[in-house]
């Protein structure tokens, strides 16, 4: 098994993507480009949108639309591309935070951490958004990232990209709390530079993370043992997602920021949408629904 180029689409921050059942397409952001990408496939097909600020992550909504993250709150979406109410404000200081990796939880409510962009503060948060709002998960963070759940629900994985850590937590589907954090998984104790950036969890509930840095997808059983890794044709691949018709195709975003010009020739999809086909399938993404939690 090994990545191939799924789309050539050299984002300057491809990450977000979410596989959606019903149309067979792939939906991914490009955080520094500032558009939402759609890909099917099947056909081949890709559009783009832009939008008017840095997005962070895309759930798919139960009423057919989108739930957007940009940097000044949370949105609904249709899936045409139409940018419609602010559903929630970014509570942060915009000017140096913005809404960052995300996802809907297994009941339906959307689950989106913070960036601090000064990397001294550790001033970003993971919030939950239900039909009570927005409210604080876990806190101190620097980079909110990795945030996936295992098959049943009770567990919650989570990281802060540059403190190379992955924590996990018992969590609730029915009131979503999370609590006992423990640290799963750490980073960067033999001198490597990966650091752990998106994640997703297979049927087998195994955490899949990209390396930022590290150029390599790793599969951990829910024990924390590693047993798979898988080398992908760029330096920063960003996040995973399962798809296809049988959700055993793993699609990779990636990014070509802060790339060298030694990295550029190296790796010169760096940006690009990339996919394998893997032995244990995913899961289908839950759809979010605003009227939870009310």
């Amino acid at each position: 098994m090994r990545f191939e180029v799924a789309l050539d689409c050299r984002c300057a921050l491809g990450e977000g993507p979410v596989w959606s059942v019903a149309e067979q397409a792939l939906w991914f952001v490009d955080i520094k480009g500032r558009a939402l990408h759609r890909f099917h496939p099947g056909s081949g097909a890709h559009r783009r949108i832009d939008l008017p600020e840095e997005p962070g992550s895309v759930g798919l909504a139960r009423d057919g639309g989108l739930i957007l993250s940009l940097r000044s709150g949370l949105y609904a979406m249709t899936r045409e591309g139409a940018i419609g109410a602010r559903l929630a404000a970014n509570p942060e200081d915009q000017r140096v935070s913005r809404f960052n990796d995300g996802r809907v939880d297994p009941a339906g409510r959307f689950l989106a951490g913070t960036i601090d962009e000064t990397g001294e503060r550790g001033a970003a948060t993971l919030y939950r958004f239900d039909a009570r709002g927005l409210t604080p998960l876990v806190g101190g963070l620097t980079t909110s990232n990795g945030l996936a759940f295992s098959p049943d629900g009770r567990v919650m994985y989570h990281a802060d990209t540059p403190r190379r850590t992955v924590w996990r937590f018992a969590y609730d589907p029915a009131t979503g709390e999370a609590r006992d954090r423990t640290v799963f998984l750490r980073f960067g104790d033999d001198g490597d530079p990966g650091r752990p950036d998106g994640a997703a969890v297979d049927a087998e509930g195994c955490y899949w993370t990209a390396l930022w840095q590290g150029g390599r997808i790793q599969r951990y059983a829910p024990d924390g043992r590693l047993i798979e890794e898988h080398a992908t044709p760029a330096l920063r691949p960003t996040m995973i997602a399962f798809g296809g018709a049988d959700l055993s195709t793993l699609y990779v975003t990636s990014a070509r920021i802060d790339a060298k010009p030694e990295e550029e020739i190296a790796t010169p999809h760096a940006g690009s949408l990339f996919a394998m086909r893997v032995t244990t399938p995913g899961l289908p993404e839950p759809l979010f629904d605003p009227a939870v939690g009310g």
